[in-house]
């Protein structure tokens, strides 16, 4: 044997070995457009450590929620790291379900991440998840169709003219429907849509003393505007249409407008995936002016069970996953629209993003808009703009979701979906011992 042979024998022998001693954490994650790109762009992370291995479970929103939320609750194991939101975060922080994450590294820089999010995924101080990309959300429109219908959309435009112009804009001979909105039941699907919508009606869950407020005029404005403008001007079967189900709408050119999350921005204007990508428009998400608007604040974030064996390995991931670097290596890839969004003051302050992201500003001053604290017309006892930040509202939301899809659907009378959400939140606070 000559001794490249044997250097190379030998070489060959080390990265084999090195690879059997690697280390594999399981990264569980939704199957949105940014985290399947993430999965593909991997190889920079794995390069630089080679004694980490990657396993991915992606999973659409409801399905990821209820694995991740039953793994977590019962000590599973299954993952290392998870794809967690806004809402979880702060409560199983304080549940002692998360691992803080404080060795994110000396380049990572904390500071970065914009107020408004990183407050969200905090607690005590300390910052228990960090944001692959943060939104709120607003409205998105085919500036064409608008300009045919003979209106002009406002910056900041209301209900009422987001109303007139979907029935103007439809088109169902032509397979186009005036507005595209959230019906797939879930707390997180149709209930992020219609919470946040309700706020801007002067509807809240709870009053202060936590009672249920479904039996209130307000709710019942909400859903009848809701049910009667899809029927008028919404797609067929939008009962079963969750964020997915509209870009693809959208992006076929069957959507007049579209209100949703501003992380949808960076695919409706991507011409390799939007027939229609040069033709959108961007505004801030209606209201009634009554003083809030109808958009939520939302982050997907990477969050280390308490359970983990991999903290460190986990925690090195998560860090090059919301670093400034992997934001460059989307840029590099994809462009600089295509990146992450939401997450970061720099990106907005990069001048490269300014130019390339039409609706950089417009995301920036949404997610700015919403405010957690207050984000109701009426005070009320909870944060959160279009969830609850209490335990029972995971379970609870998704049944007033189910109720209100059914409304959508025409299985049920708005009055009745209303009615029974009323009695399904009198019962869960009754037990939960916030009412008696």
């Amino acid at each position: 044997m000559n001794l490249k042979t044997f250097l190379l024998g030998a070489s060959t022998a080390i990265a084999i070995s090195g690879m059997a001693n690697a280390e594999t954490i399981t990264i569980a994650t939704v199957n949105n457009g940014d985290m399947v790109r993430m999965q593909k762009l991997t190889d920079d992370f794995t390069k630089a450590n080679p004694d980490i291995q990657l396993e991915w479970v992606t999973l659409e929103e409801n399905v990821l929620r209820e694995r991740v939320t039953t793994d977590i609750a019962t000590k599973g194991g299954q993952y290392d790291v998870m794809t967690i939101g806004t809402y979880e975060v702060p409560i199983w922080a304080k549940q002692s379900w998360l691992l803080p994450l404080d060795n994110l590294g000396a380049d990572y820089d904390v500071d970065d991440i914009l107020p408004a999010i990183r407050g969200g995924l905090s607690a005590d101080g300390k910052l228990y998840a960090a944001p692959f990309y943060g939104e709120s959300s607003m409205v998105m429109y085919r500036k064409d169709l608008m300009e045919k219908a003979g209106l002009t959309m406002p910056d900041a435009p209301t209900w009422e003219f987001i109303a007139d112009a979907a029935r103007k804009m439809t088109n169902r001979d032509e397979g186009i429907n005036g507005i595209c909105l959230r019906g797939k039941a879930g707390w997180g699907e149709n209930m992020a849509f219609l919470t946040a919508m309700s706020n801007s009606f002067g509807a809240r869950w709870f009053d202060e003393s936590w009672k249920p407020q479904f039996d209130s005029p307000e709710w019942k404005t909400t859903l009848d505007t809701y049910v009667k403008l899809m029927n008028d001007a919404g797609p067929q079967g939008a009962s079963s249409n969750g964020f997915n189900e509209n870009l693809a709408l959208f992006q076929q050119g069957k959507c007049g407008m579209w209100i949703d999350a501003t992380v949808a921005a960076s695919f409706v204007s991507n011409p390799k995936d939007s027939t229609v990508a040069d033709k959108v428009g961007y505004a801030l998400a209606p209201d009634n002016g009554l003083g809030k608007r109808g958009n939520w604040l939302w982050a997907w974030t990477l969050a280390i069970p308490a359970g983990t064996q991999k903290a460190a390995s986990a925690e090195k991931f998560i860090a090059w996953a919301t670093s400034k670097h992997y934001l460059e290596i989307v840029a590099a890839k994809e462009g600089w629209a295509n990146v992450p969004p939401g997450t970061r003051t720099s990106l907005y302050n990069n001048p490269e993003y300014q130019k390339a992201a039409p609706f950089a500003k417009m995301t920036l001053d949404s997610i700015n808009s919403a405010d957690p604290t207050k984000p109701t017309v009426k005070p009320v006892p909870y944060v959160g703009v279009q969830f609850v930040a209490i335990p029972e509202f995971q379970g609870l939301g998704t049944t007033v979701g189910q109720l209100f899809s059914a409304a959508l659907a025409g299985q049920m009378s708005t009055d009745e979906a209303l009615k029974q959400a009323q009695d399904a939140a009198t019962a869960t606070m009754t037990e939960g011992g916030y009412i008696q």
